[in-house]
Protein backbone atom coordinates (compact mmCIF):
# COMPACT_ATOMS: atom_id res chain seq x y z
CA UNK A 1 0.00 0.00 0.00
CA UNK A 2 2.76 2.41 1.01
CA UNK A 3 4.80 1.36 -2.03
CA UNK A 4 1.82 2.14 -4.29
CA UNK A 5 1.42 5.59 -2.75
CA UNK A 6 5.12 6.27 -3.11
CA UNK A 7 5.00 5.26 -6.78
CA UNK A 8 2.02 7.56 -7.39
CA UNK A 9 3.79 10.43 -5.65
CA UNK A 10 6.94 9.80 -7.65
CA UNK A 11 4.95 9.59 -10.89
CA UNK A 12 3.15 12.88 -10.15
CA UNK A 13 6.45 14.53 -9.29
CA UNK A 14 8.00 13.24 -12.53
CA UNK A 15 5.06 14.49 -14.64
CA UNK A 16 5.20 17.94 -13.04
CA UNK A 17 8.97 18.08 -13.47
CA UNK A 18 8.64 17.14 -17.15
CA UNK A 19 5.91 19.75 -17.64
CA UNK A 20 8.08 22.48 -16.11
CA UNK A 21 11.18 21.57 -18.08
CA UNK A 22 9.20 21.43 -21.33
CA UNK A 23 7.28 24.65 -20.68
CA UNK A 24 10.47 26.60 -19.98
CA UNK A 25 12.22 25.64 -23.24
CA UNK A 26 13.17 28.59 -25.45
CA UNK A 27 14.29 29.00 -29.05
CA UNK A 28 17.64 30.39 -30.08
CA UNK A 29 18.36 32.21 -33.34
CA UNK A 30 21.54 31.64 -35.30
CA UNK A 31 22.70 33.54 -38.34
CA UNK A 32 22.71 31.37 -41.43
CA UNK A 33 22.76 31.83 -45.15
CA UNK A 34 20.63 28.74 -45.63
CA UNK A 35 17.43 30.50 -44.80
CA UNK A 36 16.46 31.00 -48.41
CA UNK A 37 18.19 28.08 -50.07
CA UNK A 38 15.43 25.57 -49.62
CA UNK A 39 13.42 24.90 -52.74
CA UNK A 40 10.13 24.87 -50.84
CA UNK A 41 10.51 28.39 -49.41
CA UNK A 42 8.23 31.31 -50.14
CA UNK A 43 9.17 33.67 -52.98
CA UNK A 44 10.45 37.16 -52.08
CA UNK A 45 8.12 39.25 -54.24
CA UNK A 46 6.75 41.97 -51.90
CA UNK A 47 8.23 45.49 -52.06
CA UNK A 48 7.63 48.36 -49.64
CA UNK A 49 4.50 49.54 -51.49
CA UNK A 50 3.12 45.98 -51.47
CA UNK A 51 3.70 45.77 -47.71
CA UNK A 52 1.88 49.06 -47.07
CA UNK A 53 -1.02 47.83 -49.22
CA UNK A 54 -0.98 44.55 -47.30
CA UNK A 55 -1.26 46.39 -43.97
CA UNK A 56 -3.95 48.74 -45.22
CA UNK A 57 -5.76 45.83 -46.83
CA UNK A 58 -5.86 43.98 -43.50
CA UNK A 59 -7.12 47.00 -41.55
CA UNK A 60 -9.38 49.17 -43.69
CA UNK A 61 -12.61 47.25 -43.69
CA UNK A 62 -13.03 45.90 -40.18
CA UNK A 63 -12.90 49.37 -38.60
CA UNK A 64 -14.73 51.48 -41.16
CA UNK A 65 -17.32 49.06 -42.49
CA UNK A 66 -18.05 46.92 -39.41
CA UNK A 67 -17.40 48.15 -35.86
CA UNK A 68 -17.98 51.87 -36.43
CA UNK A 69 -21.74 51.57 -35.98
CA UNK A 70 -21.50 49.07 -33.13
CA UNK A 71 -19.10 51.19 -31.05
CA UNK A 72 -20.82 54.49 -31.91
CA UNK A 73 -24.05 53.24 -30.33
CA UNK A 74 -22.25 53.13 -26.97
CA UNK A 75 -19.58 55.82 -27.30
CA UNK A 76 -21.53 58.27 -29.48
CA UNK A 77 -19.44 60.71 -31.56
CA UNK A 78 -16.69 59.92 -29.05
CA UNK A 79 -16.00 56.84 -31.19
CA UNK A 80 -13.54 59.18 -32.94
CA UNK A 81 -11.52 59.37 -29.72
CA UNK A 82 -11.80 55.58 -29.38
CA UNK A 83 -10.08 55.19 -32.75
CA UNK A 84 -7.42 57.78 -31.84
CA UNK A 85 -6.65 56.06 -28.50
CA UNK A 86 -6.43 52.65 -30.14
CA UNK A 87 -4.28 54.14 -32.91
CA UNK A 88 -1.92 55.76 -30.40
CA UNK A 89 -1.48 52.45 -28.63
CA UNK A 90 -0.87 50.73 -31.95
CA UNK A 91 1.82 53.24 -32.92
CA UNK A 92 3.79 52.17 -29.84
CA UNK A 93 3.08 48.52 -30.63
CA UNK A 94 4.17 49.10 -34.23
CA UNK A 95 7.54 50.47 -33.09
CA UNK A 96 8.11 47.28 -31.08
CA UNK A 97 6.93 45.05 -33.93
CA UNK A 98 9.12 46.94 -36.40
CA UNK A 99 12.26 46.31 -34.34
CA UNK A 100 11.63 42.59 -34.01
CA UNK A 101 10.56 42.23 -37.65
CA UNK A 102 13.81 43.98 -38.65
CA UNK A 103 15.85 41.92 -36.19
CA UNK A 104 14.53 38.59 -37.51
CA UNK A 105 13.68 39.55 -41.10
CA UNK A 106 14.15 36.34 -43.08
CA UNK A 107 11.39 34.49 -41.29
CA UNK A 108 7.87 35.32 -40.28
CA UNK A 109 6.51 34.54 -36.87
CA UNK A 110 5.11 37.55 -35.12
CA UNK A 111 4.23 37.31 -31.44
CA UNK A 112 4.49 33.49 -31.27
CA UNK A 113 8.07 33.29 -32.49
CA UNK A 114 9.18 36.37 -30.56
CA UNK A 115 7.74 34.99 -27.30
CA UNK A 116 9.31 31.59 -27.95
CA UNK A 117 12.70 33.26 -28.42
CA UNK A 118 12.54 35.77 -25.57
CA UNK A 119 10.63 33.70 -23.00
CA UNK A 120 9.58 30.07 -23.27
CA UNK A 121 7.42 27.46 -24.95
CA UNK A 122 4.30 27.74 -22.79
CA UNK A 123 4.20 31.53 -23.10
CA UNK A 124 4.48 31.27 -26.89
CA UNK A 125 1.70 28.68 -27.05
CA UNK A 126 -0.62 30.80 -24.88
CA UNK A 127 0.05 33.84 -27.07
CA UNK A 128 -0.67 31.78 -30.18
CA UNK A 129 -4.02 30.52 -28.85
CA UNK A 130 -5.23 33.98 -27.78
CA UNK A 131 -4.20 35.62 -31.05
CA UNK A 132 -5.65 32.85 -33.18
CA UNK A 133 -9.07 33.09 -31.56
CA UNK A 134 -8.97 36.87 -32.16
CA UNK A 135 -8.21 36.26 -35.84
CA UNK A 136 -10.97 33.64 -36.12
CA UNK A 137 -13.53 35.92 -34.44
CA UNK A 138 -12.39 38.88 -36.51
CA UNK A 139 -12.72 36.93 -39.76
CA UNK A 140 -16.18 35.73 -38.73
CA UNK A 141 -17.47 39.21 -37.84
CA UNK A 142 -16.07 40.66 -41.06
CA UNK A 143 -17.72 37.89 -43.06
CA UNK A 144 -21.09 38.73 -41.47
CA UNK A 145 -20.79 42.38 -42.49
CA UNK A 146 -19.50 41.41 -45.92
CA UNK A 147 -22.60 39.27 -46.39
CA UNK A 148 -24.79 42.28 -45.55
CA UNK A 149 -23.02 44.52 -48.06
CA UNK A 150 -23.18 41.83 -50.75
CA UNK A 151 -26.92 41.53 -50.13
CA UNK A 152 -27.21 45.31 -50.58
CA UNK A 153 -25.60 44.99 -54.02
CA UNK A 154 -27.87 42.08 -54.95
CA UNK A 155 -30.90 44.19 -54.04
CA UNK A 156 -30.06 46.48 -56.97
CA UNK A 157 -31.71 43.74 -59.04
CA UNK A 158 -35.46 44.60 -58.98
CA UNK A 159 -36.53 40.98 -58.57
CA UNK A 160 -34.42 40.58 -55.42
CA UNK A 161 -35.16 43.93 -53.78
CA UNK A 162 -36.79 43.25 -50.41
CA UNK A 163 -36.95 39.50 -51.11
CA UNK A 164 -33.63 38.36 -49.64
CA UNK A 165 -34.37 36.54 -46.34
CA UNK A 166 -32.34 37.56 -43.26
CA UNK A 167 -30.71 34.12 -42.95
CA UNK A 168 -29.10 34.70 -46.35
CA UNK A 169 -27.89 38.31 -46.30
CA UNK A 170 -28.84 41.07 -43.87
CA UNK A 171 -28.45 40.18 -40.20
CA UNK A 172 -29.50 36.59 -39.60
CA UNK A 173 -32.27 34.30 -38.40
CA UNK A 174 -32.13 34.64 -34.61
CA UNK A 175 -32.70 31.88 -32.07
CA UNK A 176 -32.55 31.71 -28.24
CA UNK A 177 -33.12 35.44 -27.82
CA UNK A 178 -30.45 36.42 -30.34
CA UNK A 179 -27.67 34.28 -28.86
CA UNK A 180 -27.55 32.38 -32.15
CA UNK A 181 -27.99 34.18 -35.46
CA UNK A 182 -27.94 31.90 -38.50
CA UNK A 183 -26.51 33.26 -41.76
CA UNK A 184 -25.47 31.06 -44.70
CA UNK A 185 -23.89 33.67 -46.99
CA UNK A 186 -21.00 34.42 -44.61
CA UNK A 187 -19.68 30.82 -44.60
CA UNK A 188 -20.04 30.65 -48.40
CA UNK A 189 -17.94 33.81 -48.82
CA UNK A 190 -15.32 32.44 -46.42
CA UNK A 191 -15.17 29.21 -48.42
CA UNK A 192 -14.51 31.13 -51.66
CA UNK A 193 -11.74 33.22 -50.07
CA UNK A 194 -10.16 30.12 -48.54
CA UNK A 195 -9.92 28.58 -52.02
CA UNK A 196 -8.22 31.75 -53.30
CA UNK A 197 -5.66 31.54 -50.49
CA UNK A 198 -5.03 27.86 -51.21
CA UNK A 199 -4.01 28.86 -54.75
CA UNK A 200 -1.01 30.75 -53.37
CA UNK A 201 0.20 34.12 -52.15
CA UNK A 202 0.89 35.44 -55.64
CA UNK A 203 -2.73 35.18 -56.72
CA UNK A 204 -4.13 36.45 -53.41
CA UNK A 205 -1.59 39.31 -53.33
CA UNK A 206 -2.71 40.49 -56.75
CA UNK A 207 -6.36 40.44 -55.65
CA UNK A 208 -5.43 42.26 -52.44
CA UNK A 209 -3.46 45.02 -54.20
CA UNK A 210 -6.27 45.78 -56.66
CA UNK A 211 -9.05 45.79 -54.09
CA UNK A 212 -7.05 47.74 -51.51
CA UNK A 213 -6.36 50.54 -53.99
CA UNK A 214 -10.04 50.59 -55.00
CA UNK A 215 -11.41 50.76 -51.46
CA UNK A 216 -8.98 53.50 -50.32
CA UNK A 217 -10.09 55.68 -53.25
CA UNK A 218 -13.75 55.01 -52.38
CA UNK A 219 -13.19 55.77 -48.68
CA UNK A 220 -11.52 59.10 -49.52
CA UNK A 221 -14.43 59.91 -51.85
CA UNK A 222 -16.89 59.05 -49.08
CA UNK A 223 -15.11 61.37 -46.63
CA UNK A 224 -15.17 64.26 -49.12
CA UNK A 225 -18.83 63.82 -50.13
CA UNK A 226 -20.02 63.09 -46.59
CA UNK A 227 -18.33 66.20 -45.18
CA UNK A 228 -20.88 68.35 -47.06
CA UNK A 229 -23.75 66.56 -45.29
CA UNK A 230 -22.38 66.89 -41.75
CA UNK A 231 -24.64 68.46 -39.13
CA UNK A 232 -22.43 69.57 -36.24
CA UNK A 233 -25.43 69.33 -33.87
CA UNK A 234 -25.11 65.54 -34.16
CA UNK A 235 -21.73 65.78 -32.40
CA UNK A 236 -23.41 66.99 -29.22
CA UNK A 237 -23.31 65.38 -26.73
CA UNK A 238 -19.90 64.10 -27.75
CA UNK A 239 -19.75 61.35 -25.08
CA UNK A 240 -23.44 60.68 -24.24
CA UNK A 241 -22.69 57.63 -22.07
CA UNK A 242 -19.52 58.92 -20.42
CA UNK A 243 -15.80 58.70 -21.05
CA UNK A 244 -15.67 55.07 -19.87
CA UNK A 245 -17.58 53.94 -22.96
CA UNK A 246 -14.97 55.70 -25.10
CA UNK A 247 -12.22 53.59 -23.48
CA UNK A 248 -14.33 50.44 -23.84
CA UNK A 249 -14.87 51.38 -27.48
CA UNK A 250 -11.10 51.74 -27.90
CA UNK A 251 -10.65 48.11 -26.86
CA UNK A 252 -13.17 46.99 -29.50
CA UNK A 253 -11.76 49.08 -32.36
CA UNK A 254 -8.22 48.05 -31.40
CA UNK A 255 -8.69 45.00 -33.60
CA UNK A 256 -9.29 47.32 -36.57
CA UNK A 257 -5.55 48.15 -36.59
CA UNK A 258 -4.11 44.65 -36.64
CA UNK A 259 -3.04 45.04 -40.27
CA UNK A 260 0.49 46.07 -39.27
CA UNK A 261 0.78 42.60 -37.69
CA UNK A 262 0.19 41.14 -41.15
CA UNK A 263 3.14 43.14 -42.49
CA UNK A 264 5.46 41.80 -39.79
CA UNK A 265 4.31 38.27 -40.58
CA UNK A 266 5.22 38.69 -44.28
CA UNK A 267 8.95 38.90 -43.66
CA UNK A 268 9.88 35.85 -45.70
CA UNK A 269 8.15 37.26 -48.79
CA UNK A 270 9.68 40.75 -48.53
CA UNK A 271 12.37 41.68 -51.05
CA UNK A 272 14.39 43.79 -48.57
CA UNK A 273 12.86 42.94 -45.20
CA UNK A 274 15.19 44.84 -42.88
CA UNK A 275 14.53 48.17 -44.62
CA UNK A 276 10.99 47.66 -45.93
CA UNK A 277 9.25 46.03 -42.96
CA UNK A 278 9.47 49.02 -40.57
CA UNK A 279 8.34 51.36 -43.36
CA UNK A 280 5.46 49.04 -44.26
CA UNK A 281 4.34 48.68 -40.65
CA UNK A 282 4.39 52.37 -39.68
CA UNK A 283 3.21 53.58 -43.10
CA UNK A 284 0.14 51.36 -43.22
CA UNK A 285 -0.75 52.24 -39.63
CA UNK A 286 -0.61 56.01 -40.22
CA UNK A 287 -2.78 55.71 -43.36
CA UNK A 288 -5.37 53.76 -41.38
CA UNK A 289 -5.46 56.26 -38.49
CA UNK A 290 -6.14 59.18 -40.86
CA UNK A 291 -8.88 57.33 -42.75
CA UNK A 292 -10.58 56.00 -39.59
CA UNK A 293 -10.74 59.43 -37.95
CA UNK A 294 -12.08 61.01 -41.14
CA UNK A 295 -14.83 58.42 -41.54
CA UNK A 296 -15.85 58.60 -37.85
CA UNK A 297 -16.22 62.38 -37.98
CA UNK A 298 -18.30 62.18 -41.16
CA UNK A 299 -20.60 59.33 -40.19
CA UNK A 300 -21.40 60.62 -36.68
CA UNK A 301 -21.94 64.10 -38.12
CA UNK A 302 -24.36 62.87 -40.78
CA UNK A 303 -26.59 60.67 -38.62
CA UNK A 304 -27.35 60.71 -34.86
CA UNK A 305 -25.21 58.03 -33.21
CA UNK A 306 -28.21 56.08 -31.88
CA UNK A 307 -29.62 55.68 -35.42
CA UNK A 308 -26.49 54.13 -36.95
CA UNK A 309 -26.83 50.55 -38.17
CA UNK A 310 -24.57 47.79 -36.90
CA UNK A 311 -24.09 45.61 -39.99
CA UNK A 312 -23.75 48.28 -42.72
CA UNK A 313 -23.51 51.68 -40.95
CA UNK A 314 -21.89 53.67 -43.77
CA UNK A 315 -24.26 52.75 -46.58
CA UNK A 316 -27.29 53.21 -44.33
CA UNK A 317 -26.07 56.67 -43.29
CA UNK A 318 -25.77 57.88 -46.88
CA UNK A 319 -29.09 56.30 -47.85
CA UNK A 320 -30.80 58.23 -45.05
CA UNK A 321 -29.44 61.45 -46.57
CA UNK A 322 -30.82 60.62 -50.02
CA UNK A 323 -27.41 59.82 -51.48
CA UNK A 324 -28.33 56.41 -52.85
CA UNK A 325 -25.56 56.44 -55.46
CA UNK A 326 -22.97 56.97 -52.74
CA UNK A 327 -24.56 54.16 -50.73
CA UNK A 328 -24.13 51.83 -53.69
CA UNK A 329 -20.52 52.96 -54.10
CA UNK A 330 -19.94 52.33 -50.39
CA UNK A 331 -21.37 48.82 -50.69
CA UNK A 332 -18.96 48.13 -53.55
CA UNK A 333 -16.10 49.58 -51.52
CA UNK A 334 -17.17 47.56 -48.50
CA UNK A 335 -17.17 44.35 -50.49
CA UNK A 336 -13.66 45.19 -51.72
CA UNK A 337 -12.57 46.31 -48.27
CA UNK A 338 -13.94 43.39 -46.30
CA UNK A 339 -12.77 40.92 -48.94
CA UNK A 340 -9.17 42.13 -48.70
CA UNK A 341 -9.41 42.24 -44.90
CA UNK A 342 -10.59 38.63 -44.89
CA UNK A 343 -7.91 37.60 -47.40
CA UNK A 344 -5.14 39.09 -45.29
CA UNK A 345 -6.77 38.05 -42.02
CA UNK A 346 -7.07 34.41 -43.09
CA UNK A 347 -3.58 34.62 -44.61
CA UNK A 348 -2.06 35.96 -41.37
CA UNK A 349 -3.57 33.12 -39.37
CA UNK A 350 -1.35 30.72 -41.26
CA UNK A 351 1.72 32.93 -41.63
CA UNK A 352 5.22 31.55 -41.29
CA UNK A 353 6.65 30.93 -37.87
CA UNK A 354 9.31 28.48 -38.84
CA UNK A 355 11.54 28.61 -41.88
CA UNK A 356 9.43 28.18 -45.03
CA UNK A 357 6.20 27.64 -43.11
CA UNK A 358 3.11 29.44 -41.84
CA UNK A 359 1.74 29.83 -38.37
CA UNK A 360 -0.31 26.67 -38.03
CA UNK A 361 2.26 24.96 -40.18
CA UNK A 362 4.97 26.23 -37.83
CA UNK A 363 3.28 24.84 -34.74
CA UNK A 364 2.72 21.56 -36.57
CA UNK A 365 6.43 21.33 -37.31
CA UNK A 366 7.30 22.37 -33.76
CA UNK A 367 5.11 19.51 -32.57
CA UNK A 368 2.77 21.72 -30.55
CA UNK A 369 -0.06 20.87 -32.97
CA UNK A 370 -0.73 17.62 -34.91
CA UNK A 371 1.62 16.95 -37.80
CA UNK A 372 -1.17 17.32 -40.39
CA UNK A 373 -0.71 21.08 -40.04
CA UNK A 374 2.94 20.67 -41.13
CA UNK A 375 2.12 19.61 -44.68
CA UNK A 376 2.72 22.00 -47.61
CA UNK A 377 1.37 21.62 -51.16
CA UNK A 378 4.37 20.65 -53.34
CA UNK A 379 3.39 23.00 -56.20
CA UNK A 380 1.44 25.85 -54.63
CA UNK A 381 3.70 26.06 -51.57
CA UNK A 382 0.69 26.74 -49.35
CA UNK A 383 -0.34 24.89 -46.17
CA UNK A 384 -3.66 23.67 -47.53
CA UNK A 385 -4.69 21.73 -44.40
CA UNK A 386 -4.10 24.81 -42.26
CA UNK A 387 -5.98 27.02 -44.72
CA UNK A 388 -8.98 24.69 -44.71
CA UNK A 389 -8.97 24.43 -40.90
CA UNK A 390 -8.93 28.22 -40.46
CA UNK A 391 -11.70 28.60 -43.04
CA UNK A 392 -13.87 26.03 -41.26
CA UNK A 393 -13.50 27.67 -37.82
CA UNK A 394 -14.24 31.15 -39.17
CA UNK A 395 -17.18 29.83 -41.21
CA UNK A 396 -18.77 28.16 -38.16
CA UNK A 397 -18.44 31.32 -36.06
CA UNK A 398 -19.63 33.55 -38.92
CA UNK A 399 -22.61 31.32 -39.61
CA UNK A 400 -23.82 31.16 -35.99
CA UNK A 401 -23.10 34.55 -34.35
CA UNK A 402 -23.81 38.16 -35.30
CA UNK A 403 -21.40 41.11 -35.24
CA UNK A 404 -22.66 42.42 -31.90
CA UNK A 405 -21.95 39.16 -30.05
CA UNK A 406 -18.58 38.64 -31.74
CA UNK A 407 -17.36 42.20 -31.16
CA UNK A 408 -17.73 41.84 -27.38
CA UNK A 409 -15.01 39.18 -27.21
CA UNK A 410 -12.62 40.78 -29.71
CA UNK A 411 -9.19 42.33 -29.04
CA UNK A 412 -8.29 40.09 -26.07
CA UNK A 413 -5.59 38.27 -28.00
CA UNK A 414 -4.35 41.41 -29.75
CA UNK A 415 -3.89 43.37 -26.51
CA UNK A 416 -2.17 40.52 -24.67
CA UNK A 417 -0.11 39.46 -27.68
CA UNK A 418 1.15 42.96 -28.38
CA UNK A 419 2.04 43.40 -24.71
CA UNK A 420 4.16 40.25 -24.90
CA UNK A 421 5.85 41.57 -28.07
CA UNK A 422 6.75 44.81 -26.23
CA UNK A 423 8.19 42.72 -23.39
CA UNK A 424 10.20 40.72 -25.95
CA UNK A 425 11.82 43.94 -27.23
CA UNK A 426 13.07 44.68 -23.72
CA UNK A 427 14.32 41.18 -22.87
CA UNK A 428 16.05 40.63 -26.21
CA UNK A 429 17.93 43.93 -25.77
CA UNK A 430 19.48 42.78 -22.50
CA UNK A 431 23.19 42.04 -22.82
CA UNK A 432 24.26 38.46 -22.02
CA UNK A 433 20.58 37.49 -22.12
CA UNK A 434 21.13 33.76 -21.73
CA UNK A 435 23.83 34.09 -19.11
CA UNK A 436 21.68 36.32 -16.95
CA UNK A 437 18.99 33.64 -16.63
CA UNK A 438 21.16 31.62 -14.25
CA UNK A 439 22.81 33.37 -11.32
CA UNK A 440 24.27 32.55 -7.94
CA UNK A 441 22.26 35.42 -6.44
CA UNK A 442 18.83 34.90 -4.86
CA UNK A 443 17.31 36.19 -8.08
CA UNK A 444 19.05 36.49 -11.44
CA UNK A 445 19.25 39.77 -13.32
CA UNK A 446 17.05 38.32 -16.06
CA UNK A 447 14.35 37.25 -13.58
CA UNK A 448 14.53 40.63 -11.88
CA UNK A 449 13.88 42.33 -15.21
CA UNK A 450 10.98 40.01 -16.04
CA UNK A 451 9.43 40.73 -12.64
CA UNK A 452 9.68 44.47 -13.34
CA UNK A 453 7.91 43.99 -16.70
CA UNK A 454 5.23 41.89 -14.99
CA UNK A 455 4.81 44.61 -12.34
CA UNK A 456 4.26 47.23 -15.07
CA UNK A 457 1.54 45.03 -16.58
CA UNK A 458 -0.11 44.48 -13.18
CA UNK A 459 -0.12 48.22 -12.51
CA UNK A 460 -1.70 48.84 -15.91
CA UNK A 461 -4.46 46.35 -15.12
CA UNK A 462 -4.96 47.77 -11.62
CA UNK A 463 -5.20 51.33 -12.96
CA UNK A 464 -7.67 50.16 -15.60
CA UNK A 465 -9.88 48.36 -13.09
CA UNK A 466 -9.78 51.29 -10.65
CA UNK A 467 -10.76 53.68 -13.43
CA UNK A 468 -13.50 51.38 -14.69
CA UNK A 469 -15.19 51.13 -11.29
CA UNK A 470 -14.81 54.82 -10.48
CA UNK A 471 -12.57 54.63 -7.41
CA UNK A 472 -10.75 57.67 -6.07
CA UNK A 473 -8.08 58.93 -8.46
CA UNK A 474 -5.39 58.72 -5.76
CA UNK A 475 -5.39 54.93 -6.06
CA UNK A 476 -4.78 55.21 -9.81
CA UNK A 477 -1.87 57.57 -9.13
CA UNK A 478 -0.36 54.97 -6.78
CA UNK A 479 -0.55 52.35 -9.55
CA UNK A 480 1.07 54.73 -12.04
CA UNK A 481 3.86 55.62 -9.59
CA UNK A 482 4.65 51.95 -8.95
CA UNK A 483 4.76 51.34 -12.72
CA UNK A 484 7.17 54.28 -13.12
CA UNK A 485 9.42 52.85 -10.39
CA UNK A 486 9.43 49.44 -12.13
CA UNK A 487 10.30 51.14 -15.42
CA UNK A 488 13.11 53.04 -13.68
CA UNK A 489 14.46 49.73 -12.38
CA UNK A 490 14.45 48.41 -15.95
CA UNK A 491 16.39 51.48 -17.06
CA UNK A 492 19.10 51.42 -14.42
CA UNK A 493 19.36 47.77 -13.35
CA UNK A 494 19.77 46.27 -16.86
CA UNK A 495 22.42 46.67 -19.56
CA UNK A 496 21.08 47.06 -23.10
CA UNK A 497 22.64 46.35 -26.48
CA UNK A 498 21.84 47.98 -29.83
CA UNK A 499 19.96 45.68 -32.21
CA UNK A 500 20.77 45.37 -35.92
CA UNK A 501 18.45 47.20 -38.30
CA UNK A 502 15.54 49.31 -37.09
CA UNK A 503 15.68 50.26 -33.42
CA UNK A 504 12.65 51.09 -31.27
CA UNK A 505 13.40 54.45 -29.58
CA UNK A 506 13.75 54.94 -25.82
CA UNK A 507 13.89 51.30 -24.73
CA UNK A 508 12.70 50.29 -22.14
CA UNK A 509 10.44 53.36 -21.70
CA UNK A 510 8.42 53.01 -24.92
CA UNK A 511 7.80 49.24 -24.48
CA UNK A 512 6.85 49.80 -20.83
CA UNK A 513 4.34 52.52 -21.75
CA UNK A 514 3.05 50.20 -24.47
CA UNK A 515 2.52 47.36 -21.98
CA UNK A 516 0.89 49.64 -19.40
CA UNK A 517 -1.55 51.17 -21.89
CA UNK A 518 -2.39 47.83 -23.55
CA UNK A 519 -3.25 46.22 -20.23
CA UNK A 520 -5.13 49.37 -19.14
CA UNK A 521 -7.29 48.93 -22.24
CA UNK A 522 -7.57 45.20 -21.47
CA UNK A 523 -9.22 46.15 -18.17
CA UNK A 524 -11.88 48.10 -20.13
CA UNK A 525 -12.97 45.06 -22.16
CA UNK A 526 -16.48 43.65 -21.91
CA UNK A 527 -16.93 41.03 -19.18
CA UNK A 528 -17.46 38.36 -21.84
CA UNK A 529 -13.94 39.04 -23.09
CA UNK A 530 -12.46 38.47 -19.61
CA UNK A 531 -14.32 35.16 -19.37
CA UNK A 532 -13.08 34.18 -22.83
CA UNK A 533 -9.47 34.99 -21.82
CA UNK A 534 -9.62 32.87 -18.66
CA UNK A 535 -11.36 29.88 -20.26
CA UNK A 536 -9.09 29.83 -23.33
CA UNK A 537 -5.99 30.11 -21.13
CA UNK A 538 -7.09 27.09 -19.08
CA UNK A 539 -7.91 25.13 -22.24
CA UNK A 540 -4.54 26.10 -23.77
CA UNK A 541 -2.60 24.90 -20.74
CA UNK A 542 -4.59 21.65 -20.86
CA UNK A 543 -3.81 21.11 -24.56
CA UNK A 544 -0.14 21.79 -23.93
CA UNK A 545 -0.03 19.53 -20.86
CA UNK A 546 -1.70 16.56 -22.56
CA UNK A 547 -0.32 16.97 -26.10
CA UNK A 548 2.15 19.77 -26.77
CA UNK A 549 4.82 18.99 -24.18
CA UNK A 550 5.07 15.36 -25.32
CA UNK A 551 5.13 16.03 -29.07
CA UNK A 552 7.31 19.15 -29.26
CA UNK A 553 10.40 18.68 -31.43
CA UNK A 554 13.30 20.41 -29.68
CA UNK A 555 16.85 19.88 -30.90
CA UNK A 556 19.30 17.82 -28.93
CA UNK A 557 20.29 20.85 -26.85
CA UNK A 558 16.61 21.55 -26.14
CA UNK A 559 16.51 24.59 -28.37
CA UNK A 560 14.92 24.99 -31.77
CA UNK A 561 17.05 26.79 -34.31
CA UNK A 562 15.50 29.49 -36.48
CA UNK A 563 17.55 31.25 -39.14
CA UNK A 564 18.04 34.99 -39.47
CA UNK A 565 18.28 36.72 -42.82
CA UNK A 566 21.41 36.10 -44.86
CA UNK A 567 23.73 39.11 -45.05
CA UNK A 568 22.70 40.18 -48.55
CA UNK A 569 19.03 40.47 -47.48
CA UNK A 570 19.69 42.72 -44.48
CA UNK A 571 20.22 45.89 -46.50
Amino acid sequence: MDDSRNKDATSSSTCFSHFCSSALRAKTLKSSSSANNSSDGLIRRLGVFDLILLGVGASIGAGIFVVTGTVARDAGPGVTISFILAGASCVLNALCYAELASRFPAIVGGAYMYAYTAFNEITAFLVFMQLMLDYHIGAASIARSLASYVATIFELIPALKGNIPPWVGHGGQEFFGGTLSINILAPILLAVLTVILCLGVGESSAVNSFMTAAKVVIVIFVIIVGSFKVDVDNWSPFAPNGVKHIFTGATVVFFAYVGFDAVANSAEESKRPQRDLPIGILGSLLVCVVLYVGVCLVITGMVPYNLLGEDAPLSEAFTSKGLKYVSILISIGAVAGLTTTLLVGLYVQMECFSEQSRLYLGLGRDGLLPSIFAKVHPIRHTPIHSQIWVGIIAAVLGGLFNVHILSHILSVGSLTGYSVVAACVVTLRWKNNTGNRVSSKCISTWCEGVLCIFLVACCGFAAGVLYRFGTHFIFMIVAVVIAIMACAALCFRQAYSDPPGFSCPWVPIVPSVCIFFNIFLFAQLHYEAWIRFIILSIVSVGIYAFYGQYHANPCSDETIIYHMAPEEDRH
